[in-house]
């Protein structure tokens, strides 16, 4: 199968600090301390109740390939920053640490830890640009394509946003970071190729202009594709001639070859009207089979919109919007130092920030749902690792936010939610299929996420809970900073 290295290394793609610190932590003789950095992020898209995390297949590829050619070397030495040594080191490099995540696909919330590094410290360095560019792009355009099936209804959404991507990379993984959340299928024939997305395409209005008329265009595609056919019916107009003339091709070409046409496309003007009586014309020739699929700047807002008007729309094609995620275009998923190893022991650290929201959960953690009796999750509850719960008895929890309040989980299950991906450097995990992936999204929106989570408008806030023993962790962190 073709992956994104058969033809490149992109071991490359870093920021200039990584190289620079990595550099000076050999020159240190910290090079091999080893540390642990926590993936999170901080604020839902689009003021929405939770996001899904994608990109960890391409994580997984990435770490197993991650290497340093003689050329790659050459271009760092003709910077003049660092030390052959380093330079040596980097050429026989690859990657010793641990790696523990969430399942791919799996709802998550801010500032829990998506994927934990533990590794010598120039390992767990290297790797940040790359770790959080796989995260943050595929997690955004999995979460919005998300919201957009959510609001079609159950009508399919497929993605169209390839020629409107960022770059081939973006419309690629893009596409596979839509169908995990939900998409149908894909127009960018290279993501079904590398990942099995199912694909789909008929025509532009360049196939209709380059025949003398409509009618020719139709008729020549519907002989080409009789079991598929589709129809644009918007190059001139919508409604006296494209319908019309996809009603003739209909009646004239395909059904006397036992064929139906499967649908028309519009892409153009007000979807709504156009789609209202276009479902009239095609109803009265017979065709109450055919469907009407839009397209043209889509996305949850626009379908919310046509949906309230009653539009006749059975499928749609999304494009930029969703392979950008317009109206939120940065995920925002951060690499953070959480914990030192001193002396044989992993000593937990903080970040502190004017901004609360950025002050960070120190040290190597658990992070486990929490469920009650009838398989709803109720919260995510962040404790210190290895620390043992007792679902047998009232579990104590401490919510952040009101912190002096006396709570806790009774009659709940507790999963944890990471896995471990690498050990010692080694993948010791079994990736599963990209419809596996997609399937358990639907899943735990369909049976462990409450309904108000997933509002579009106010939606109800999903709780990270701290076990006693790490909130009492990080107060003690942040007062002894304080009085320093």
């Amino acid at each position: 199968m073709k992956t994104q290295f058969n033809e490149r290394n992109i071991s490359m793609v870093m920021d200039m600090y990584e190289l620079t610190m990595t550099n000076g932590y050999l020159n240190q003789g910290m090079g091999d301390t080893m540390v642990a950095f926590d993936v999170f992020y901080r604020n839902n898209p689009d003021n929405a109740g939770f996001a899904i995390f994608a990109g960890l297949q391409q994580v997984v590829e990435y770490i197993q390939n991650l290497h340093f050619s003689e050329e790659d070397i050459e271009y760092l030495r003709s910077k003049k920053l660092f030390t052959e040594e380093f330079l040596q080191y980097l050429l026989n490099f690859k990657f010793r640490g641990d790696i523990y995540a969430m399942p791919e696909g799996t709802v998550m919330y801010p500032n829990e830890p998506i994927m934990t590094v533990i590794a010598p410290l120039i390992d767990a360095q290297l790797i940040e640009t790359t770790i959080l560019l796989q995260v943050n792009h595929q997690s955004l355009i999995a979460t919005k394509t998300n919201r957009i099936v959510r609001v079609a209804g159950g009508k399919p959404v497929s993605d169209f946003g390839a020629r409107r991507a960022h770059n081939v990379d973006a419309a690629v993984y893009g596409a596979r970071a839509a169908y995990i959340g939900g998409a149908v299928g894909t127009a960018t024939v290279l993501a079904g190729q590398m990942f099995g997305i199912p694909i789909s395409g008929t025509m532009a209005h360049s196939w209709v202009m380059s025949f003398e008329t409509e009618y020719e265009a139709f008729a020549a595609y519907a002989k080409s594709y009789p079991d598929s056919t589709v129809l644009l019916v918007d190059t001139y107009d919508v409604l006296k001639s494209g319908v019309p003339n996809a009603i003739r091709v209909a009646k004239e070409i395909l059904e006397p070859m036992g064929k139906r046409l499967k649908g028309i496309r519009l892409d153009s003007g007000d979807l709504a009207y156009l789609s209202k009586a276009a479902r009239k014309q095609l109803d009265k020739a017979g065709l109450t089979d055919c469907i009407i699929v839009a397209s043209n700047g889509l996305d949850e807002y626009t379908i919310a919109s046509l949906n309230r008007q009653g539009a006749q729309i059975d499928s749609y094609g999304v494009g930029e919007r969703l392979i950008t995620s317009s109206t939120t275009p940065v995920f925002g998923a951060v690499y953070k130092l959480v914990a030192v190893k001193e002396e044989g022991d992993f000593v937990p650290k903080i970040k502190i920030s004017e901004t609360a929201e950025k002050i960070t959960n120190p040290g190597i953690k658990d992070l486990y749902r929490v469920y009650d009796e009838e398989g709803k999750a109720v919260a995510d509850y962040l404790t210190i690792k290895g620390e043992q719960i007792d679902a047998t008895v009232p579990v104590r929890y401490i919510d952040p936010i009101k912190y002096w309040k006396n709570r806790s989980f009774e009659n709940c299950t507790f999963k944890l939610l990471h896995q471990q991906i690498f050990k010692d450097g080694e993948l010791v995990y079994e990736l599963p299929a990209l419809e596996e992936i997609r399937n358990f999204v639907r899943h735990q929106l369909e049976c462990e996420i409450w309904e108000e989570e997933q509002r579009f408008e106010n939606s109800h806030p999903h709780y990270l809970d701290m076990s006693p023993a790490m909130f009492e962790r990080k107060m003690s962190l942040l007062h002894e900073k304080n009085s320093d």
